[in-house]
Formats: structure tokens, C-alpha cells, sequence
């Protein structure tokens, strides 16, 4: 599990808040609720309710399993994370907003490291 890349970004989370790394945190929390998000069964696929009579009681009963990512899927969400930050910097230099570019370009290299890693 070690080159995992979800549990890799999980296991920065932490030592990024102790050092108040603020661009690895937010890129990190980021990344993880996208992997998250993309784990999410679409609605066309969720349980129906149906009939009252054959409805289902108790804890959890509504829930559908959440679709299982494969190392690729988790790749390609985190390689979408990084290119949407790239591409809001190039944005925001272009508006003469060099700060916040530079923040998007510090996350982005923060989840492109990983992705090297």
C-alpha cells in the first residue's frame, strides 16, 4: 500500500498542518475530497426508494456502495487537480493577480510531487 497514491496524500495531511504548510493543506484537502467526490455513485446508478411495503428500515439503509477507484482513476483525478490549478494561475497572472497565482502554483506542485513520487 505504501505506493498508493491516496494514502500518500493522506499521510502528508498531517505533517503539512503541523508545519502550517497552508498551499499543502488546502492542495492536499483538495485532492482528497476530488478522490472522494469521484468515488461517489452517479444518482442514475443509486437504490430507488420503490414501493413503501419493500422499502428498507434502519441505519443505512438508503446507502449505496461507493464505486472502488483503481491506482489510474486516483492518477487521473489528481493530474485534473493539478491542471485545473495550472490553468486558474495562468488566469490570475493574466489579471495581474500574481499572489494568488503564485499559491495555485505552490498547491499544484505540492500534488504534482506526489504524483512523481
Amino acid at each position: 500500500m505504501s505506493g498508493d497514491l491516496r494514502a500518500r496524500l493522506s499521510d502528508a495531511l498531517r505533517p503539512a498542518m503541523r508545519a502550517r504548510d497552508a498551499a499543502a493543506v488546502s492542495a492536499l484537502r483538495s485532492a482528497l475530497g476530488a478522490v472522494a467526490n469521484a468515488e461517489a455513485v452517479p444518482v442514475s446508478d443509486a437504490p430507488s426508494a420503490g414501493a413503501l411495503e419493500e422499502a428498507r428500515v434502519g441505519v443505512g439503509a438508503a446507502d449505496a456502495p461507493r464505486r472502488e477507484l483503481t491506482e489510474d482513476d486516483v492518477r487521473r483525478v489528481v493530474h485534473a487537480e493539478v491542471a485545473e490549478r495550472e490553468g486558474a494561475a495562468e488566469v490570475l497572472a493574466g489579471h495581474a493577480r500574481h499572489d494568488e497565482a503564485a499559491r495555485l502554483r505552490a498547491e499544484a506542485a505540492v500534488l504534482r510531487a506526489h504524483l512523481d513520487a
